[in-house]
């Protein structure tokens, strides 16, 4: 049984505790195989010591978007998604607000998932855009699959 799309959503900011997506506040709105939507401030816990959002957490926030985007797109009983490689140009600087991320696939393969990340600020002007390859590997099986178990 797969989740719906609200289920999704839910099971991944239920299961934030403990994880960067809940150190960094990243909350999940939306998501489709087509498109995903998350939302995260700019506060103390993103910022670099000068007062702005350091570039590493836009690009935290870019893969854990497609990382999760790519979990849509895999078998996560017997598969695990990770981050391969990234690309990022940081466009603007920003020293608070909230930033929404929104991933789209450009290609999803059987064993990598190439998707195009762009971060917005509340006046819809772009941060940052990435591009991200996620890699799709088999899962260690005494690792557990969390969402694979919620789709039970």
């Amino acid at each position: 049984m797969e989740l719906s799309s609200e289920e999704f959503v839910a099971a991944i900011n239920e299961n934030r505790a403990g994880s960067a997506l809940d150190s960094l506040d990243i909350h999940l709105i939306s998501a489709t195989k087509e498109q995903l939507v998350a939302s995260m401030p700019v506060g103390p816990n993103q910022r670099q010591p000068f007062g702005y959002l350091h570039g590493g957490i836009s690009i935290a926030l870019a893969e854990s978007v497609a990382s999760i985007g790519s979990l849509l797109h895999i078998d996560a009983t017997r598969q695990m998604a990770f981050g391969q490689e990234i690309n990022a140009s940081h466009l603007r600087a920003k020293r608070e607000g909230m930033l929404t991320c929104t991933a789209t696939p450009l290609r999803i393969g059987r064993s990598a998932h190439v998707w195009d990340v762009r971060i917005t600020d509340e006046e819809q002007r772009l941060i940052c855009v990435c591009r991200c390859t996620i890699a799709v590997v088999e899962r260690v099986p005494e690792h557990g699959a969390p969402l694979a178990e919620a789709q039970r």
